[in-house]
């Protein structure tokens, strides 16, 4: 009954805080930058440059053959962080930079300040709507599903739940949840922060890697109104450090393996227990961040400058598939909508990389773009 009284109050002051909105939504009071209403990203890339010096999301558009060309820059209101011993991935994270494709809005984290930064969308330009804390320390990934909104704070090691109403998210009351880990402060921070949090794609569960600390997968069962359980089912991959997730067409989590340098496959149960299905070796270094495209799973291995690819049966085995060459640091990918190219981040150089996915996952490089300021940077989304 409390947790009830307390959504109230926090739904109450959403409606409250829209009505007060409507005047500037209507055109009143324009946005600071782009446009007043969101309809929705098209044709675009927007890239994440977790600048410490001002972080930034870099937009641009997408041309009919996939490359592409820049569509503005916008400030996210807060700082890019750097974790210690981090050299090419700031982060050391997966899904920093997230759509939500219900709300046409944008999310960003803005590691160094502890905030996170909510854009509207309008097919390749943004607006900045909301800058709101992130419940923790040094956010590093975020997750939606419906009205839910998850962020992860990779060095207090929590999650802190929010509602999306009407263009901002509000703080869920109680929704705050610990990873019961702690994170070292010295050279092995970056490899020991939790790596993602992602929903299920039915969003009855919350899924967070914990890399180095515990070699878990956390599942925290997700109820009523977006609350979680109040402690996880802890899955533990002795060595494996898993990274990053994704999921196939069957709803099977497929995990980036860091410490083996693998792609791993599971079946997650309702019980929140996962079983093991497959893994297969990349035998390349730092097999970090995972995607797919046309059905084919990419993985990027930041310490051999390569892309993996793997084919999956409907019953979850693997097949490596190969590996394409990118430039210095690859790290965070994404696949367009539909699939037909795949923008890979190159945290060296601060470029990202441009490719068309052929026939059975086969990576075509079609150019480059250089995004300023962005060295080291994380978090990439395309359409």
């Amino acid at each position: 009954m409390k947790s009830l009284s307390r959504l109230a109050v926090a739904i109450g002051a959403a409606v409250g805080l829209s009505v007060l909105a409507l005047p500037t939504l209507a055109g009143a009071n324009p946005l600071p930058s782009g446009p007043p209403f969101a309809v929705g990203a098209d044709h675009a890339v927007f890239v994440q440059t977790d600048n410490p010096a001002g972080n930034q999301i870099v937009a641009y558009h997408r041309n009919v053959d996939g490359t592409l060309v820049p569509a503005g820059a916008y400030p996210t209101g807060g700082l890019g962080g750097v974790l210690n011993g981090s050299a090419v991935d700031h982060l050391a994270s997966q899904g920093s930079l997230t759509y939500d494709s219900v709300h046409d809005l944008l999310y960003a984290v803005n590691a160094g300040s502890n905030s996170v930064s909510v854009f509207s969308v309008h097919g390749d330009q943004l607006a900045l709507r909301q800058v709101v804390p992130s419940g923790g320390t040094f956010p590093v990934s975020i997750a939606v599903h419906g009205t839910s909104v998850y962020v992860l704070n990779g060095l207090s090691a929590n999650v802190q739940g929010y509602v999306s109403f009407f263009g901002r998210l509000f703080p869920l009351p109680g929704s705050n949840r610990s990873l019961g880990i702690t994170v070292p402060s010295g050279t092995t921070q970056f490899v020991s922060t939790p790596g993602q949090v992602a929903f299920t794609p039915d969003g009855s569960q919350l899924i967070v890697t914990t890399k180095a600390s515990g070699s878990d997968i956390d599942v925290f069962r997700v109820g009523p109104f977006g609350y979680l359980s109040p402690t996880p089912i802890v899955n533990a991959e002795p060595g494996a450090v898993p990274f990053a997730v994704t999921f196939d067409a069957a709803e099977h989590l497929v995990v980036a393996d860091a410490g083996t340098d693998a792609l791993s496959t599971f079946s997650l149960a309702p019980n929140g227990t996962l079983g093991a299905i497959d893994t297969v070796g990349t035998g390349l270094a730092a097999t970090c961040w995972v995607t797919s495209a046309q059905g084919v799973f990419f993985t990027s291995n930041a310490g051999s400058a390569k892309v993996s690819s793997f084919a999956e049966q409907l019953s979850g085995q693997l097949q490596l598939l190969g590996a394409t060459g990118t430039d210095a640091g690859t790290v965070d990918a994404a696949p367009s909508s539909g699939g037909q190219y795949l923008y890979v981040q190159a945290g060296g150089t601060g470029t990202v990389d441009e490719f068309q996915v052929g026939p059975g996952g086969s990576l075509v490089g079609i150019g480059s773009v250089l995004v300023p300021g962005a060295a080291g940077g994380e978090g990439i989304v395309a359409f």
